[in-house]
């Protein structure tokens, strides 16, 4: 049956709701009973439409967050004591209670409930979006963003990676899981079943971490190959479990044996392809990168001959910033290098805006040796966007900083690596390589946040026209 639609009574409805909740925090009174309340609470914010969320956001950020002016009284009292008098630790303890926002206090009874991380999780979701699209001179702003940050606080302490499941998935995993994992995955679209089964089958591995409050929700999803060796494209991925499978199978049929049992003596790379996290509500928890240090880990101790370790990743929003860099050029003022366009231009008649029009088409794939024209210029200007193209001296492309972040070395752009629609659209089909050294992980990692330096190989280097010494 469908639920009616909420009001603006439903909205004021609600925030009576959370006042007569929060005025329990002074009472004494049985646990159970404000379980109950905090229950109904949550069940009708549920109900809530988003306008009638936001405005039910806004009451609790700005009516239920810090009292200022208690704060600035305590603070006054706090001064008067003397270091190491008796009535110091008292002061202290005050001064604690009054900076904790009253909503902290519910957020604990929220936890304790069934399902109650998960409805935070979602909140969580709820403020960010709503501090998305509120302008920052918005009296409600500077509340969002403390509301934000307590909420950030909480799932922080209780997403520990001490708490989270690692669990592999096969095609023998529950139906639900296989679901959500195809409906979550964001970098390769799943095209249907069979797709699946072949991304949880031999040569392959699908690892989730969940938490035992949401069991049954895959907190981040990372799909990995296992190859002879770093692959440079999605093709090669299938083409090397293929071809592994089929020698398996020989040898299988030669020696008798299950034809599904993988060979681990083949196995020397894994190829991190996909890393997904699942919850907006989770964003800035970092949980992906503790995936991949444990999945190496496991991938390590079933296979003792593997020794490299590598993603092959996508280059979001890489086309919109070179369309940008080729409206700059239109203008006379860009700085994409000319010797190296000048073949395509001479293909696009001298037009800038010609140029634009075939990457944005994508009728340059399609074409007869444009792909051999288009390549120079855009190896050079994407290794330029992942290499040079910073915000407060880290990568301007989330999935490089993020790797970076984790010590990986930029280690090769690769061309036409994904020539779907999506990857073709995303970063004219090329993806890269970052490598995970295990012995170099922790240097690279505080060489990048402490000194913002990218460590890259001499390919990248050379793409964007740095010298390299030479060897001899």
């Amino acid at each position: 049956m469908l639920r009616r639609q909420s009001t603006l009574e439903d909205e004021q409805r609600t925030i009576g709701l959370l006042m007569d909740i929060l005025e329990y925090q002074d009472i004494k009174v049985c646990s159970w009973i404000i379980e109950n309340k905090v229950k109904i609470l949550c069940f009708s914010y549920k109900g809530l439409l988003k306008p009638h969320r936001d405005g039910f956001l806004k009451v609790l950020a700005t009516n239920y967050s810090v009292d200022h002016e208690t704060l600035h009284s305590y603070m006054n009292k706090f001064k008067d004591n003397q270091p190491g008098s008796t009535n110091l630790l008292k002061a202290e303890e005050q001064l604690q209670s009054v900076l904790t926002p009253q909503y902290s206090w519910l957020f604990k009874y929220i936890g304790r409930l069934e399902n109650g991380v998960k409805f935070l999780v979602d909140m969580r979701t709820d403020v960010l979006e709503l501090l998305q699209h509120t302008d920052s001179s918005d009296s409600c702003y500077i509340p969002l963003q403390h509301l934000n940050t307590t909420l950030k606080e909480y799932l922080s302490l209780w997403f520990t990676v001490g708490f989270l499941h690692l669990e592999r998935i096969t095609w023998k995993s529950p139906c639900e899981m296989m679901q959500k994992i195809s409906e979550y995955e964001a970098v390769h679209p799943v095209r249907s079943w069979t797709d699946l089964k072949r991304r949880v089958g031999a040569y392959r591995r699908c690892f989730v971490y969940t938490h035992s409050s949401m069991p049954s929700e895959p907190l981040v999803v990372l799909h990995t190959a296992l190859s002879t060796e770093i692959a440079s494209s999605m093709k090669g991925i299938v083409a090397a479990a293929q071809r592994m499978s089929v020698d398996g199978s020989v040898m299988g049929g030669i020696l008798g044996q299950d034809t599904e049992t993988e060979d681990p003596s083949c196995v020397k790379a894994a190829i991190f392809y996909s890393i997904t996290s699942t919850q907006k509500g989770l964003q800035g928890i970092e949980l992906g990168n503790y995936l991949i240090k444990r999945v190496v880990n496991e991938l390590q101790y079933e296979f003792p001959l593997m020794s490299q370790f590598s993603t092959l990743s996508p280059i979001p929003r890489f086309r919109l910033w070179l369309m940008d860099r080729i409206t700059e050029m239109e203008k006379g003022c860009g700085r994409l290098p000319q010797d190296l366009w000048e073949p395509l231009l001479k293909k696009a008649s001298g037009s800038w805006k010609e140029i634009k029009r075939i990457i944005n088409t994508n009728m340059w794939y399609t074409e007869l040796n444009m792909g051999n024209i288009m390549m120079n210029p855009l190896m050079a200007a994407c290794a330029e966007y992942l290499y040079k193209e910073k915000v407060n001296g880290v990568a301007v492309n989330s999935v490089a900083n993020f790797h970076l972040r984790n010590g990986a070395v930029m280690w090769r752009l690769n061309w036409l690596a994904d020539t779907s629609p999506h990857g073709l659209s995303n970063s004219c089909g090329m993806m890269v390589n970052y490598r995970y050294f295990l012995e170099d992980t922790e240097t690279n990692s505080r060489n990048y946040l402490e000194n913002k330096e990218i460590n890259a190989s001499e390919q990248i280097k050379k793409l964007v026209g740095e010298f390299i010494p030479s060897k001899m």
